[in-house]
């Protein structure tokens, strides 16, 4: 019985198929259906019911997978330790992002990051909130890039910057002619929202009170902002975009940004960790390379602005 087979068990179980689980685990599938079937003849039991699509455990095959992923968290700890111990940056680091801070961060720092520290292995994946703290606890990512949320006292949290959102306005939308955007202003029928679970949505339909969010969800439900900007872009309704997005549009895009009155509603970025994290060399790189990548403007707070 090897570590390695238990990786290889546990990537089944994640993907519910073998061919999946062997493209995550680097190696080929027949390799990985060899090595889980040595470790089934070992064990005198079938860890998982080949017959079954998609795959799925056994019962018995349930107790050893949770079993191997507890020995497979403490061997990653252990190896942490030691290269924490060294001030190390090799080894794996996994890192979640919302999706509506990958596009506009990561192009910032990540090829920077890579060309600075080319011994980094940094691997990124976009999830949602509720997913990344999950995984975060089941020790599935090392730590995550999203929006601060006043349910986040069991987690480590870094800050990184704050970033305040703004209006996305179709030139034939009545809100075009507004020179800022108040939360009154915002009740019309072409409101483009994120689907629900998307922090970026919750914040500001809290903060705008919007009562046409659940109107706006029955006529349009998508999970992206660019899809949105599209929309905005081709005559039709308000969406939201945050403030790094700015950096990326022409200045035909730019004519359809409108600031949103004082005070000016605003996301505090961070990085989120679990309780028992241990790589603290390596994060702090992370936070300060991220820092360096985005414009000092957003490295305060200031008295015009309102955190959500």
């Amino acid at each position: 019985m090897t570590l390695q087979q238990m990786e290889y068990i546990v990537a089944v179980y994640r993907f519910k198929h073998f061919a999946n689980a062997a493209d995550y685990c680097k190696v080929t599938q027949p390799t990985l259906s060899s090595m889980i079937q040595k470790l089934e003849e070992e064990l005198g039991v079938k860890i998982f019911d080949r017959k079954k699509n998609p795959i799925a455990p056994t019962a018995i095959g349930r107790v050893v997978i949770e079993q191997a992923w507890r020995v497979l968290l403490r061997a990653r700890k252990l190896k942490e330790m030691v290269e924490e111990e060294k001030h190390s940056l090799s080894g794996t680091f996994r890192i979640g992002i919302i999706p509506t801070i990958a596009p506009y961060l990561i192009p910032r720092f990540f090829p920077q990051l890579m060309a600075k520290y080319p011994e980094l292995d940094v691997r990124i994946t976009e999830m949602k909130t509720a997913d990344m703290k999950r995984a975060l606890m089941h020790g599935d990512i090392d730590a995550g890039i999203l929006a601060e949320l006043d349910d986040m006292e069991a987690f480590g949290k870094e800050h990184l910057f704050y970033e305040q959102f703004f209006a996305y306005v179709a030139k034939d939308d009545a809100l075009y002619q507004n020179t800022a955007i108040k939360t009154s202003d915002l009740a019309d029928e072409y409101l483009w929202l994120l689907d629900e679970g998307h922090c970026f949505r919750d914040q500001l339909v809290k903060f705008c009170q919007l009562k046409a969010a659940n109107r706006s969800k029955r006529a349009y439900s998508l999970g992206s902002i660019e899809t949105f900007m599209r929309m905005v872009e081709s005559g039709k309704g308000v969406t939201f975009i945050p403030e790094l997005a700015l950096y990326q549009l022409d200045e035909r895009q730019r004519s359809l940004v409108r600031p949103f009155a004082i005070p000016i509603p605003t996301r505090d970025v961070i990085m989120l960790t679990a309780p028992s994290f241990i790589r603290r060399t390596l994060l702090n790189l992370l936070v300060s390379e991220i820092q360096a990548s985005v414009p000092k403007e957003l490295l305060t707070l200031n008295n015009t602005q309102q955190r959500i």
